[in-house]
């Protein structure tokens, strides 16, 4: 949710100051007379209520400016989620990503699974991964989660060399499979 109220700041932003680099662009080469450019300073200044509504538009403007400022400076340092480990020849990093990837691919081995979503949490025991699973409804689901539970849990465990946790599987749905009877006559 935070990045689309940011996304749309950024672009209320844009505007903004696309419209003020105009302005001034218009100032600067004459596209606006000084005749006019009076008249709009006049009219700023005598009627209260556009200047109240341009100290407030430029109040908001100063501080998206200082969103996006404390925004640059706190992403700069950080990098993407990762476990890290320390061996005795140096420093591995595994990224979420790579242990979603990981279960996905042993989970999507399982016959009867359509659809996958993966989600990666780092606890102090080890890591928890929950997947989300579409089905094909003609395998036992209780079979076919265990299957898809012990299968993660060994292949990711197997691979990166992190204790497993949980593995939580949430069958969101079951679909139909395509079989076609062919029709005799």
């Amino acid at each position: 949710m935070i990045k689309v109220v940011d996304k749309l700041l950024l672009f209320l932003y844009s505007i903004s100051i696309g419209v003020i680099a105009l302005f001034m662009a218009g100032i600067g080469f004459r596209w606006i007379s000084e005749d006019l450019l009076q008249d709009l300073l006049a009219d700023f200044n005598n009627i209260e209520t556009i200047r109240i509504a341009i100290g407030a538009a430029g109040i908001v403007l100063l501080l998206i400016s200082f969103r996006f400022f404390v925004m640059s400076l706190r992403r700069g340092g950080a990098s993407a989620q990762s476990i890290d480990q320390r061996t005795e020849f140096g420093d591995i990093r595994i990224s979420m990503e790579t242990i979603e990837n990981l279960a996905l691919k042993s989970a999507s081995r399982q016959r009867g699974v359509k659809e996958l979503r993966a989600r990666v949490r780092v606890t102090d025991a080890g890591i928890e991964i929950m997947l989300r699973a579409v089905v094909d409804g003609e395998h036992s689901i209780p079979v076919l989660t265990e299957e898809i539970q012990r299968a993660v849990k060994e292949h990711v465990e197997e691979i990166t060399g992190i204790p497993v946790v949980n593995v939580a599987v949430f069958v969101a749905n079951v679909i139909q499979s395509n079989t076609f009877k062919s029709r005799v006559e």
